[in-house]
């Protein structure tokens, strides 16, 4: 039996960094230059906070499986 839920993980194939923005991209099916291009957005907005989230967001969310 499959599982036929999402799930969130890094992306391989399309990464900048870590493959965060890639995976939610995924996750998300949006193309993952909108995600990078609104976690900019809100890195200036937050005055780098967003940074942080995105550090924090890499360490814990895992790889994807292939």
């Amino acid at each position: 039996m499959e599982n036929n839920y999402k799930k969130l993980e890094k992306s391989r194939t399309n990464r900048m960094l870590c493959g965060v923005c890639g995976g939610i991209g995924n996750y998300f099916t949006v193309d993952p230059t909108i995600i990078r291009i609104l976690w900019v957005i809100g890195a200036i907005a937050s005055c780098g906070t967003a940074l942080l989230a995105y550090f924090i967001a890499a360490v814990i969310i895992p790889e994807e499986t292939i």
